[in-house]
């Protein structure tokens, strides 16, 4: 049964896929001045292009995640949405707030930005994922918690699912863990040691949590596999999630100043941080092999499928290459760090709100699919996008280890930059399989306006 309140999660989903092509943009214009280094300066410096990147990076994800619990919801408890004009309106500030930021970004120094926006009253800039105005975080603060009012009074009056409380509980989490973005102390220690309160946290605890249940939910609907089967598999994965990540923050502690105890806890917790992955990707092919009836969208099906797999080669193993402290001492801030990054995201986070658009989309139009015509534009996107994305990690991971012998390892260590010139090889290559993964995501927008055969838009819808 469809509600009509998930209408609301349409412009979220619409904005989550503009500003994801606004991401990758500027992701190919820094990939061009790590070897051409005057490329557009000075109007788009390489650091205010990495925080326009990094910043579109989060901000589209949180449109993301917030449009998939707006369609989610209503349907896990059976009930409307309790307010969707909220819900509307804090689209339309959030995204606003967003765009104006990133326009403060690219018009102003980012020191005169500090200084227009209050940052002399609290001091929350200049760190790394949070550049943020403190005008832009008391803007999310204030979006997060009328979202998260919006659904929790959705969820007190209608039935409760395991699906719905564990994506609550992943989403209360984001939005605690982000309040340690307020909190700058002068101990450079101590910020370091807080700071991944928000970063780790997010991406490594509780995002997994919203990840765990999106993904349930989309099994559910295309394999029609019996509710309780999934959601023992899901308490499995957030168990070995909360364990794993939680203890794991400690692989980030090494060189910080922190107790060296902190080797040892986040070395043997973060190897064990690629078990919940492997996991889901084991729940996501038994469940589809599982199922009980042949679902007409298999663009989502494909996507459903793909997370799992590379959400485990992305966060896990390539997580697992770096995060032993012996290992990680060497490795620490190279190219084979942007590597992990890179695959880990896409695969983890890019790919499961992007599995949720296309499952929901199409319904939120009027069908239970798109034609047969769209879903194979949509999978040949699927493809293009995740081996580009291989690709890159590849190129990236290449790039690291010959970083870290000619600059830390070799008997007459290079300069970092000499070090970055040897390397620019690898560097070129990312980049044209970085407008691949471009091409792969124009495609993937292209196939929502592809008509054509109608048949699977027939079926009864999911």
């Amino acid at each position: 049964m469809q509600y009509s309140s998930q209408a609301v999660a349409k412009p979220y989903f619409v904005a989550a896929i503009g500003l994801f092509i606004g991401q990758v943009l500027f992701g190919l214009i820094m990939g061009l001045q790590y070897v051409i280094g005057d490329f557009l300066f000075p109007a788009i410096p390489f650091n205010v292009a990495r925080m326009v990147h990094t910043n579109l990076l989060i901000v589209w994800l949180l449109f993301g995640f917030m449009g998939s619990a707006y369609y989610m919801i209503p349907e896990e408890t059976e009930t409307e949405l309790y307010s969707p004009k909220l819900a509307i309106t804090m689209f339309w500030i959030f995204l606003v707030a967003g765009a104006l930021t990133i326009v403060g970004y690219l018009a102003v120094p980012y020191a005169e930005l500090a200084r227009m926006t209050g940052n002399d009253l609290l001091e929350t800039m200049g760190r790394e994922f949070l550049e943020q105005p403190l005008v832009t975080k008391l803007g999310i603060v204030v979006v997060a918690l009328a979202f998260l009012f919006n659904l929790t009074m959705t969820m007190l009056k209608g039935r409760k699912t395991s699906v719905g409380l564990v994506l609550m509980m992943g989403l209360w989490g984001l939005a605690v863990m982000f309040l340690f973005s307020f909190y700058n102390p002068s101990n450079l220690v101590m910020d370091k040691y807080f700071w991944w309160w928000v970063v780790h946290l997010w991406v490594e605890g509780v995002w997994e949590l919203i990840l765990g249940a999106l993904l349930a939910f989309v099994l559910i609907k295309v394999t029609g596999v019996d509710r309780e089967v999934i959601e023992k598999w899901l308490y499995v994965i957030i168990t070995l999630t909360l364990v794993t990540g939680i203890i794991g923050t400690g692989h980030h502690y090494f060189w910080i100043g922190t107790p060296e105890y902190w080797q040892w806890w986040g070395s043997v917790f973060s190897a064990l941080e690629p078990i919940p992955f492997f996991a889901m990707t084991v729940f996501a092919f038994n469940m589809v092999n599982r199922r009980r009836r042949e679902h007409p969208n298999k663009a989502a099906v494909l996507w459903a499928l793909g997370t799992g797999v590379m959400a485990f080669l992305g966060a896990g193993v390539w997580g697992f290459l770096h995060t032993l402290a012996p290992v990680n001492y060497y490795t620490h801030g190279t190219q084979i760090t942007a590597a992990h990054g890179h695959m880990a995201f896409y695969g983890a986070y890019a790919m499961v709100v992007i599995t949720l658009i296309s499952y929901a989309m199409p319904i939120l139009r009027g069908r239970a699919a798109n034609s047969n015509k769209a879903q194979v534009v949509e999978m040949w996107s699927f493809w293009l996008m995740t081996i580009a994305m291989v690709f890159i990690t590849l190129f990236l991971t290449a790039a690291g280890i010959l970083q870290v012998w000619l600059q830390r390892m070799g008997t007459n260590p290079m300069p970092f930059m000499a070090a970055q010139e040897q390397v620019a090889l690898f560097y070129w290559l990312r980049e044209g399989t970085g407008v691949v993964f471009l091409i792969g995501l124009l495609m993937y927008v292209a196939s929502f306006f592809i008509g054509g055969d109608e048949a699977s838009q027939k079926a009864q819808k999911a």
